[in-house]
């Protein structure tokens, strides 16, 4: 496994990291524990160094699980954890609201330094941009963390362009956590130039399309009840439908070099920019070893230049998120 560096900071990384989220929330039932620590402590085997978990998975269970599968490897790994959602039963929910108060912003660090078992947060991010607390605020009081020695690198999660200026201003921005894969390109059109500009690195969330991209997903699959995907418009019978051209193309791209869907999903993340640091989730070893493998795909100028222009034919059918959520994004 390669390494990369997270834009002009000096957090290097694996080219590949592992998103936990779903280990304890947001894709039904949590798995078992003992299997989920076996499983990170594989991925530090197969070489994977950055993980990313948050203070609402769960809520606080993953951070825990994070905390004491990661315990043996303290120094050879970084671990991303995030701030500013409030919790709930049912974990991060839009109703619940948004919360990062330099009171609360404290009292998290705190708790998550516990969780995770360590001294410092490698990487802390703010969940999502709160609309009541100034970025100013925020920032700065990461930034006393940072000078206490409590956090290393300060982070944003879904920020729009204006809120990455204004936090980089007071305290220099390390990385940007969003959603990004072949079947959502946004970013592309704001955020990646502003991070380029001022030197910040790139995690994408979601790479393989919340699994959609590894063509596993069809108009007959039924989530569990407690998946988040039940509730998401892009995830709707007839979206699937509508989006199978996008699964086609990848697929076909895959037999071209003789990867799976998923690694080509991931190599194409990892060809746009050498900052880009995607964290696809699994709780499945055979997966993760084939995620991992995405970062051996080479894609050359011509294969990405087929993927663009195929990809622009392809009309992607549904909203990412349901309406109540997305006043929380790209503020």
């Amino acid at each position: 496994m390669t390494n990369r560096k997270l834009g002009n900071s000096s957090l290097d990384v694996s080219a590949i990291g592992l998103g936990c989220m779903g280990m304890s929330f947001g894709y039904g039932p949590a798995a078992d524990k003992n299997e989920m620590i076996k499983l990170i402590r594989e991925a530090v085997e197969l070489g994977v160094t950055f993980f990313d978990t948050a203070e609402v998975y769960g809520p606080y269970t993953n951070e825990e699980l994070i905390g004491e599968a990661l315990l043996p490897f303290k120094d050879q790994v970084v671990i991303a954890t995030k701030f500013g959602w409030k919790s709930g039963e049912n974990g991060p929910v839009p109703s619940n609201g948004l919360d990062s108060r330099p009171e609360t912003i404290k009292k998290v660090v705190e708790g998550s330094l516990k969780r995770l078992k360590r001294d410092t947060i490698d990487l802390f991010y703010q969940h999502r941009v709160d609309p009541n607390v100034p970025m100013e605020e925020v920032a700065g009081v990461v930034k006393e963390l940072i000078q206490e020695g409590k956090v290393k690198h300060f982070g944003l999660s879904e920020a729009g362009v204006d809120a990455i200026r204004r936090a980089h201003a007071v305290q220099p921005v390390t990385a940007l956590q969003s959603e990004y894969s072949m079947w959502w390109r946004e970013p592309e059109e704001a955020i990646l130039p502003v991070l380029e500009e001022l030197g910040i690195g790139f995690v994408p969330f979601s790479p393989l399309g919340k699994g959609f991209l590894t063509g596993q997903i069809n108009t007959e699959t039924k989530f569990d009840l407690g998946d988040i995907r039940n509730n998401l418009p892009r995830f709707a019978e007839q979206a699937r439908a509508a989006n199978q051209g996008m699964v086609n193309l990848v697929s076909t791209i895959a037999k071209e070099k003789n990867a799976t869907p998923a690694q080509i999903a991931l190599a194409w993340v990892l060809a746009q920019k050498p900052w880009i640091v995607p964290i696809p989730g699994t709780r499945k070893l055979s997966r993760l070893k084939e995620n991992l493998g995405g970062a051996s795909v080479e894609l050359t100028a011509d294969d990405l230049q087929k993927i663009n222009e195929a990809s622009a034919r392809i009309d992607i059918v549904g909203e990412r998120y349901p309406a109540s959520a997305q006043k929380s994004i790209n503020r």
